[in-house]
């Protein structure tokens, strides 16, 4: 091995004056994706050049995906090779000119061990850096995330579209929380109008994302909307996406292609961003404590209205029922990690919620497979694992200074803060193949260490980096908070079980922490912040991951719909593994393998121990795990992340509002930034799907909180199993009676109240 260096770059994976792609096995095949109800292809290229043991699935995304170039043309990318030396010979000249490297001896490990690690799947940057990164016809941007600042002025709401519709060009998504712009019951200034409010801005915005390909491809836009719980529009916020839902469901039953890019999806509205509901503590205690909750004038501050917090989050909950948006964005815990609160409070986040930081900012991503540091005998492979933390978080940061951004704004603030999102994915395989539940203890406390770890030795690395080329611009104006923020981390590892977490893995992730503080105190960081959990969608695929992000699998048999048409199955390919750890037979393996493909659950499986069929529970099916497990999980990493968590919790098709409530104050509790819910079927689009055994009855897809069940305008209205009820005693003539209400919001039973009492009072 070469000598270590001030950043670590070593010879691991390589041989020294070798080229890490010779060690690797290449073929040619022939990448075609049929759209199964047609019967013709969508995406075809011949030839095509990977390593071999990349499957099918995932040398199909990276050549319709990634690969750059006219199809059919010579210029067209046709191996891996040119997609990883494209990007990583780019980052290698920009480091070595930047000053990261002070040889040609270590730009060249750094280059050679980068370019296996992408080529073994071990990990892969953001979406934009394939699409965009060394191709001299398109934009240089790197960063997959940004977030957008709103003001109260047309010129500036007008010059929202314009930079969304560039951020999504380029093959990227953003947030915005439109907080600041003036709600629809407040006057527009001197005249006598009254604003639009932001939910007839937020119309405009959907559409032009529906318009935009995400970097020339398939793939649609993504963007993320915010509104605070304070705002006068908050109610319409809530309901907006839901009531569009209705709509899409009954244009579905008169024969109108509805499907997830069917050709008349486009005529309901909001349905490109994903939307939050931005809460403080103050107003989840007010929800506690069913106190009185105000909702405040934009332009002065004036009460506009006064409501039950507790009314407010039911609806919220009925909503997120409904269609499962909104989400709910947790201010007071989001500003407490801030690493830069002098630079400007957190208002927003990118389009999944892992990436919050100052408004006018991005964060380039990459994620790491963590299942291929699983070691033969089960352990966790610490050093390779380090070493790629190393090598993409010092990529990812050389793509800072090279990259291309949307606006001044960005481009200003991106330089200053140098904001980066190292993840992971595949911890849910990881910890099926090591026999551990993803919903019990142990699951937890090794999520925990792994992610201690990964961010612990992200800044430590950033640490070295500042101390070659200077920490980020901003650090002596918020150093304080800086340091702060790094010590809470530190902090939270010592809370980590150290009785179901290997001795060797604890105690590197506790080093990397004091590493990280020791030097962050000596030379500052070179970045504000340093991970993320993103959904790794895309790049999950390419990696072949069974697992995305932080998430367990869906099911063990799953069928993906693609934009643009076209089905893939996705069967996972850990459970022989997780078998082998947990002791079964060869024989026994073949037999409950067998089992599962035919029957798509392992439930019924000869041979399972019961004990052991909670280590392959998943988000959906007969097997599923408890939708407060997604919480736990969440709750065990947050405090090792700076940014927060890309995640769906996966509910039952027959959880209750009141589930729903209660979920969101358990996640609030235990110190989540940001919470999104998925009920099964609640939408009429699903991209993802759990295999059916072949012959089995279709369930049909639940219907909305109101049944759907319409005569002469009058709706019914389902109550839900447990529901608050108040009972009034009234006085007819000599006769007494009393009354419940039931199965409504405390504002509503006041109105029936109100209406009973005029029909009391008038006999």
């Amino acid at each position: 091995m070469g000598q270590t260096t001030i950043l670590g770059h070593r010879r691991l994976f390589t041989q020294p004056k070798t080229k890490g792609y010779d060690a690797l096995k290449w073929i040619k095949t022939d990448s075609i994706i049929v759209n199964p109800m047609l019967g013709k292809p969508v995406f075809e290229q011949k030839d095509v050049e990977f390593p071999e043991g990349w499957s099918l699935n995932a040398i199909n995304i990276v050549a319709q995906k990634y690969f750059t170039g006219t199809p059919g043309t010579k210029t067209r990318e046709s191996s891996l090779r040119h997609l990883i030396d494209r990007v990583v010979d780019t980052v290698a000249r920009q480091g070595l000119q930047e000053g990261y490297f002070e040889s040609s001896d270590e730009v060249e490990d750094f280059t050679q061990e980068l370019k296996y690690v992408l080529a073994t799947q071990r990990a892969a940057f953001n979406s934009p850096v394939w699409f965009n990164i060394g191709v001299p016809s398109r934009a240089q941007q790197a960063s997959a995330c940004f977030i957008l600042a709103a003001e109260d002025t047309m010129p500036a709401i007008l010059n929202w579209y314009k930079e969304e519709g560039m951020i999504f060009k380029g093959g990227s998504g953003s947030g915005i929380n439109l907080s600041n712009i003036r709600s629809s019951v407040e006057k527009l200034g001197k005249s006598a109008g009254t604003a639009s409010g932001p939910l007839s801005f937020m119309r405009g915005a959907d559409a032009s994302a529906g318009a935009i390909k995400s970097g020339g491809k398939t793939r649609r836009a993504a963007k993320m909307v915010i509104l605070n719980s304070d705002h006068p529009d908050i109610l319409e916020f809530i309901w907006c996406k839901a009531i569009e839902e209705r709509k899409a469901r009954a244009l579905q039953e008169f024969g109108f292609d509805m499907s997830l890019d069917g050709k008349d999806s486009f005529s309901v509205q909001y349905q490109n961003a994903n939307n939050s509901m931005r809460v403080s503590d103050d107003f989840m205690i007010a929800v506690e404590n069913d106190a009185d909750w105000d909702l405040k004038a934009v332009t002065s501050g004036a009460v506009v209205k006064t409501i039950k917090a507790r009314d407010l989050f039911r609806q919220f909950a009925e909503a997120a029922w409904e269609c499962a948006d909104p989400g709910m964005q947790f201010d007071t815990t989001i500003n407490d990690w801030h690493t830069t609160p002098n630079a400007g409070r957190i208002n927003g986040s990118n389009p999944c919620s892992e990436y919050m930081h100052l408004d006018n900012s991005a964060c380039n991503l990459s994620s790491i497979n963590l299942l291929k540091y699983l070691n033969d005998d089960f352990s966790f492979d610490i050093e390779a694992f380090k070493h790629t933390v190393e090598l993409m978080f010092t990529a990812q940061e050389i793509l800072v200074g090279y990259s291309e951004y949307p606006t001044e704004n960005i481009n200003k603030n991106a330089r200053a803060y140098r904001e980066l999102g190292l993840g992971y994915a595949n911890l849910g395989a990881l910890l099926m193949a090591q026999g551990l539940p993803y919903d019990s203890d142990d699951g937890r406390a090794q999520a925990a260490a792994i992610t201690a770890l990964m961010t612990g030795h992200a800044y430590a690395t950033s640490a070295r980096m500042a101390r070659r080329v200077g920490p980020f611009a901003g650090f002596h104006k918020d150093q304080e908070g800086m340091i702060r923020v790094l010590k809470k981390h530190r902090k939270a590892v010592s809370e980590i079980d150290a009785s179901l977490v290997a001795e060797d893995l604890l105690s590197a992730a506790a080093s990397s922490w004091d590493e990280a503080v020791e030097l962050g105190q000596l030379y500052g960081v070179r970045n504000s912040q340093a991970s993320v959990l993103a959904p790794t969608g895309t790049i999950g695929l390419m990696m072949d991951c069974d697992t995305t992000g932080i998430e367990p699998d869906l099911g063990l048999v799953k069928v993906k719909k693609l934009v643009g048409g076209g089905t893939m199955h996705i069967v996972n390919q850990t459970v022989p593994r997780a078998l082998t750890a947990l002791g079964y037979t060869n024989k026994q393996n073949d037999e409950i393998i067998a089992y599962i493909d035919v029957e798509k659950t392992i439930t019924g499986a000869p041979h399972l121990k019961p004990e052991h069929r909670a280590v392959f529970a998943c988000s959906m099916g007969d097997n599923s795990i408890h939708y407060l497990g997604h919480v736990k999980m969440m709750s065990a990493v947050q405090p090792f992340l700076s940014g927060a968590i890309s995640k769906t919790v996966n509910m039952p098709e027959d959880a209750t509002v009141e589930d729903i409530e209660q979920l969101h104050i358990d996640a609030w509790k235990l110190g989540l930034k940001a919470v999104a819910v998925y009920r099964d079927n609640c939408k009429v689009g699903q991209p993802l799907s759990m295999a059916k055994k072949e012959g089995a009855e279709e369930k049909p897809a639940a219907s909305s909180i109101e049944d759907k069940i319409i005569v002469k305008g009058t709706v019914r209205r389902l109550l839900p199993k447990r529901r608050t009820s108040s009972t009034y005693k009234f006085h007819i003539a000599d006769l007494s009676g009393f009354f419940t209400v039931s199965g409504c919001s405390s504002m509503c039973q006041n109105r029936v109240q109100h209406y009973l009492g005029s029909w009391i009072h008038s006999l």
